[in-house]
């Protein structure tokens, strides 16, 4: 990101659109001005001439509160697509048969009827060659799911908070091959271990990612399956939620 210019209320920066491996667009222009104490109010210029208005509010601090005590685990495919939602029901490839839940994709991204605060989730991923998807926690901060075989570490491949924390190792297994998830996610910090490696350890996630569901990063949240871009299949996916501080 280019250096913030602010004059009284007002800012403005460059975003170089360089996150993603390869990409050479244009920068984005990005000016705004702070309202109050706690809110901005701005305008997004992409690389293509787009103008999209944007508001903003301070993000919550969500400090963790003692030392989490995990509840029973809840299997989030019990009853198979009876425990979700579509995001967009006019666009629906999910099904569910065998314990394993697909997506012949594009399709809606598919949204968990439960929300929760901190929880700890194990979760079972197929790629296929190509394949892109991600696991929302709360349904705000995705954890990219990604053909990522062979790559480097980076916050847009396998594991990584999607354009904000890059793993420390990228673990991936071949495409079409079963590969697991453990997170833990604890007010804004996350802990992943993939395929059996911690690639992110106790790191803060600054705010939400891309294709969020809300803003509103202080409320529980459900935990959503991104399904806008290939096929995907997921199984296994238990989550513990927070119980109390002790």
């Amino acid at each position: 990101m280019g250096e913030i210019q602010v004059d009284g209320s007002r800012f403005s920066f460059v975003w170089p659109n360089d996150s993603e491996p390869g990409d050479r667009q244009p920068p984005a222009h990005i000016t705004g001005s702070v309202i109050g104490p706690d809110s901005i109010r701005g305008t997004f210029v992409g690389s293509d001439g787009s103008s999209i208005p944007f508001a903003g509010v301070r993000a919550p601090k969500l400090a963790p509160q003692g030392t989490p005590r995990w509840g029973n685990a809840i299997d989030l495919l019990a009853d198979g697509l009876a425990g979700w939602r579509l995001r967009d029901s006019a666009r629906s490839a999910w099904s569910y048969a065998g314990g394993v839940l697909a997506n012949a994709g594009p399709s809606s991204d598919l949204v968990s009827r439960r929300r929760f605060t901190d929880f700890q989730l194990h979760a079972e991923v197929n790629v296929p060659p190509h394949g892109n998807s991600g696991i929302y926690l709360r349904g705000r901060h995705e954890i990219q799911v990604l053909d990522s075989y062979g790559q480097a570490p980076h916050s847009r491949q396998m594991g990584g908070i999607y354009g904000q924390v890059t793993p420390t190792s990228l673990p991936a297994k071949r495409p079409g091959e079963w590969q697991t998830f453990d997170v833990t996610f604890v007010g804004r910090i996350v802990t992943i271990v993939l395929n059996g490696v911690t690639i992110i350890d106790r790191q803060e996630i600054p705010g939400i990612t891309g294709g969020a569901l809300d803003s509103a990063e202080g409320e529980p949240g459900p935990i959503m399956l991104q399904g806008d871009h290939t096929a995907i299949r997921y199984r296994n996916l238990i989550l513990r939620p927070r119980e109390e501080s002790r």
